[in-house]
């Protein structure tokens, strides 16, 4: 199983923080910014809450923001659209700072209630929800929240070895040129509390020397630990459920961001029927 995405939280004490009020890609790299470098997508999601919406979405929540990358990428999209930022930690939000057409606000993704066209909870951050009472709460509030038409967009893994632990390697290339690892482990897992213990870390070499410059020690900088999850894995039968209980009335799910892109760059999706996922999947799910 390959998780593509976790949910942003704050760094583990100790790590230092960046200026505000820049690009995360514009600063050295830290946590944030290479979560955002290895984990994140916001522009395919884009594109995906489109197509899903079908009509014209001008207003998007992203709640659980952190640092704001979905809210960025949508605002950015359009000078018709804006976004709305909601999380619980003032750290990655003040990250936003100067962000055109977002809005931040520091609160409880369940305690927020500002209006939207499209509502979305991506990196899997329904895992915080251990109990069903307090995700049917918070999929209620959602729901009041949406305008006519509206939908609300949810990602989740799972699978035949979602309960296995496991550590996953990928490698990327940083901005100007670094090598970077990350690390996705699965720590801890246990079925019959669907409770998992979830770490993302990372190694960053720096990019290679230029032709003819001195030859100097590389100097490997590492971020540990840098974000921890406990998450309730649910199943998507749960969720389905769940969602219907807060009143939703069409519960889809899609196992690919783009099926297909016409020339004008509108991308084409469609929900999976039974028996189409794989042994271990990452999916999203839009309800409606």
């Amino acid at each position: 199983m390959d998780p593509h995405g976790v949910s942003m939280t704050t760094p583990r004490r100790g790590i230092a923080q960046t200026r505000q009020g820049v690009r995360p890609h514009a600063r050295p790299l830290d946590p944030y910014a290479l979560y955002e470098l290895c984990v994140t997508e916001p522009e395919r999601v884009v594109r995906f809450i489109e197509a899903v919406h079908g009509g014209d979405p001008r207003v998007l929540r992203e709640d659980f923001s952190g640092t704001g990358a979905l809210a960025r990428a949508w605002a950015a999209s359009s000078a018709s659209r804006s976004a709305i930022a909601v999380d619980s930690d003032g750290a990655p939000l003040a990250r936003l700072q100067g962000a055109p057409r977002v809005r931040c606000i520091r609160a409880r993704a369940e305690a927020c209630r500002r209006k939207a066209d499209a509502v979305a909870a991506t990196n899997f951050p329904l895992g915080y929800f251990h109990d069903r009472a307090a995700l049917v709460r918070y999929l209620r509030g959602v729901r009041a929240s949406l305008s006519p038409g509206g939908v609300f967009v949810a990602d989740m893994y799972g699978g035949a070895d979602a309960f296995t632990p496991m550590m996953l390697k990928r490698t990327r290339r940083g901005p100007g040129g670094e090598r970077v690892e990350y690390t996705w482990e699965q720590r801890e897992a246990d079925a019959l509390t669907g409770l998992v213990l979830d770490t993302l870390s990372f190694r960053v070499w720096p990019a290679r020397r230029a032709a003819g410059a001195r030859p100097t020690s590389p100097r490997v900088r590492e971020f540990p630990d840098a974000f921890i999850y406990r998450w309730r894995l649910w199943s998507i039968p749960e969720l389905r459920d769940a969602v219907r209980d807060a009143g939703f009335t069409t519960f889809d799910v899609y196992d690919e961001l783009a099926d297909a892109m016409d020339a004008d760059g509108r991308v084409y999706v469609s929900p999976v029927s039974e028996g189409e996922l794989d042994r271990n999947w990452v999916v999203y799910v839009v309800a409606r």
